[in-house]
């Protein structure tokens, strides 16, 4: 059986921490800026860890294990 592969997109936007927690970064912070506030744009360039709900999908499309 060929191995398989990873997620082609999923590998250009999550990373894995050493912890095995996955860090993803946040929407919306890309154009249409001027209505935002300065402190909410500045939350937007924080990462996040992918929510638990998402974790299952996350961890199939980068191919890795529990």
């Amino acid at each position: 059986m060929p191995k398989m592969k990873t997620h082609s997109s999923a590998k250009k936007r999550f990373k894995v921490t050493g912890t095995g927690k996955v860090k993803r970064l946040k929407a919306f912070k890309n154009h249409i800026l001027t209505k935002k506030s300065t402190k909410r744009k500045r939350a937007l360039g924080n990462p996040a860890m992918v929510n638990d709900a998402d974790m299952g999908n996350v961890r199939f499309m980068l191919r890795i294990g529990k």
